[in-house]
């Protein structure tokens, strides 16, 4: 077994080892996008030293709870994944936001999240990214100049405290609304945080003005290690992990596999005797049955065997058609007139009850073979 076993566990063990060493290679500074702590291509940590450079703390939530108590008046919040966030969650944040009478950036928000978040302003539909001029009266747009904006489109009705900048065909793809409980800044795309475009147009300083405005910034993560996505608090199921339209597709996939099973039934057709590849012993097939029968101590199915056989051949030498062979009325008396009335009786040999041992089986067979003989020499 070990022999068979050991190529297999050599391969599970080198593919396990190389995991690991990738996964330990990859575990340094690799965070993801739009993490203050990534130096990746669209990582933000670039923008978080210059923040930290000009005096403003920089603090990474990964949970609502972290993110909630971390604002303050003079906090900024910026929700990176906005559109992640359950209802319960978007309730609790803009709560917290309003509170708190800081500023909130949201990110690339989609309509999901901004009847909750954003309240008045509307997503209409999408752009691509590419430099943009503010066309805008908001001091920090029109001090940057040409970003690099785009992605989601926003519909804001005008007012007081309300600005859309970096329009594309006439709909802002950054907008800043002041309820007087704190301002919401909503960014149409994440491209100008991210490391590789920082340095390009007037990115770093809108990101800069936007960002560093409190003396404090927290940058909230939404993760799937936050407890607060579980129904009213509680503990999730596997099953409630799992989107349903995973359970539709193994619906899907077990149908499937039936109308399979089905079809390849139909083309098995009927059974096709083919010829043995090598000759068989008449005396093998024998023994080898007889060893099965001896096995399961089927004593009275070898019986029967033995008495059937035993019939079929006395039949013709008593005259008798093959179909009236195991036919007591019809094979029994012929028997009797070729046999000695001395012997044993020929309706207790060939149709009587089974043998109880092993030894019983063996006597009935001798004494069918002496009736048979008896019958041909008579």
């Amino acid at each position: 077994m070990w022999t068979r076993a050991r190529g297999l566990l050599l391969g599970l063990a080198v593919l396990i080892t190389a995991g690991v060493v990738i996964a330990a290679m990859r575990s340094g500074d690799r965070h993801g996008s739009l993490d203050p702590r990534s130096a990746d291509r669209s990582g933000s940590r670039a923008v978080a030293e210059l923040l930290a450079d000009r005096g403003v703390t920089v603090r990474v939530a990964t949970t609502l709870r972290e993110a909630t108590t971390a604002v303050g008046p003079d906090s900024t919040l910026l929700v990176a994944a906005p559109d992640l966030l359950t209802d319960s969650q978007q309730r609790a944040l803009r709560k917290a936001a309003n509170t708190s009478g800081g500023r909130t950036v949201l990110v690339a928000p989609g309509p999901t999240s901004l009847d909750t978040l954003a309240p008045g302003v509307r997503s209409t539909s999408t752009t691509r990214v590419t430099a943009l001029a503010p066309k805008c009266s908001l001091p920090a747009a029109r001090n940057a100049g040409d970003v690099d904006l785009g992605g989601e489109q926003y519909a804001v009705a005008d007012g007081p405290g309300v600005d859309g900048c970096y329009p594309v065909d006439g709909l802002p793809t950054l907008v800043r609304t002041d309820s007087g409980e704190g301002d919401t800044v909503v960014l149409g795309a994440p491209d100008l945080l991210h490391n590789e475009r920082l340095d390009k147009n007037g990115n770093a300083s809108l990101a800069l003005q936007l960002l560093g405005s409190r003396s404090h910034l927290v940058w909230y993560l939404p993760s799937l290690s936050d407890g607060s996505t579980a129904p009213d608090g509680g503990d999730e199921s596997f099953l409630d992990l799992l989107p349903s339209g995973w359970l539709w597709a193994s619906f899907q996939l077990f149908v499937a596999a039936a109308l399979a099973a089905v079809w390849r039934a139909h083309r098995l057709g009927p059974l096709v005797t083919e010829r043995l590849p090598v000759s068989i012993r008449a005396s093998e097939t024998t023994e080898g049955r007889a060893r099965l029968y001896h096995q399961a101590k089927a004593r009275d199915r070898a019986a029967d065997v033995l008495r059937a056989a035993t019939r079929e051949r006395l039949a013709p030498l008593l005259g008798i058609a093959s179909a009236h062979a195991h036919s007591p009325d019809v094979l029994l008396p012929a028997v009797a007139a070729r046999t000695d009335p001395g012997d044993q009786g020929p309706a207790l040999l060939l149709f009587g009850p089974p043998p109880a041992d092993d030894a019983a089986l063996v006597r009935l067979a001798d004494q069918l073979d002496a009736l048979e003989r008896e019958v041909r020499t008579s």
